[in-house]
């Protein structure tokens, strides 16, 4: 992800996600068992609570397909990790 490209938005408005787009066969759930998709989920949720209140939507988004999480679903998790990289400079500073 250190160089993955920024990107302005949580989500794409044309992305639609759905509990359709999880694995169906064997060869597909191998391919995500390897994926820590619960990890990066949660620490986005962390990072939501915390400070980026504005990834809130996107979150509750990809939250819901965290029992069975298919290929989409993690690239629509990799979006969000690419918007809090190209935002990160925005962030106030305190001190």
């Amino acid at each position: 992800m250190a160089d993955a490209k920024p990107v302005g938005s949580t989500l794409p408005t044309n992305y639609k996600l759905s509990g359709k787009q999880s694995p169906k066969t064997k060869a597909e759930n191998v391919e995500m068992i390897k994926i820590h998709y619960a990890s990066a989920v949660r620490s986005l949720m962390y990072a939501m609570v915390c400070t980026r209140l504005d990834i809130g939507y996107a979150v509750g988004v990809v939250s819901r397909f965290m029992r069975n999480p298919g290929r989409e679903h993690w690239v629509a998790t990799k979006w969000i990790l690419w918007y809090l990289k190209g935002t990160s400079s925005m962030c106030l500073r305190f001190g």
